[in-house]
């Protein structure tokens, strides 16, 4: 595989001045990528749900769920 330096060469591109200057109203050369524009990120958070939430979602289902099967109960007999 070989690698193109991204970089332009000011003697073949267009529209730049002598010095790698561009003059008002002319589009500057792109850039060749921009993984390293953003901040580092030192913590990245796990995904998912912790386990507190979690259980305490369940358990407030099964009291739900336990309140009525025994309003339905009630209403049977």
């Amino acid at each position: 595989m070989s690698h193109v330096n991204p970089d332009p060469e000011p003697e073949r591109t267009t529209g730049l001045e002598p010095g790698g200057g561009v003059p008002p109203g002319e589009t500057p050369p792109a850039e060749s990528s921009t993984p390293g524009a953003g901040p580092l990120e030192t913590h990245n958070p796990t995904k998912g749900w912790a386990k507190a939430p979690l259980t305490l979602i369940l358990l407030l289902v099964a009291i739900v769920a336990a309140f009525f099967l025994v309003y339905a109960l009630m209403l049977i007999l």
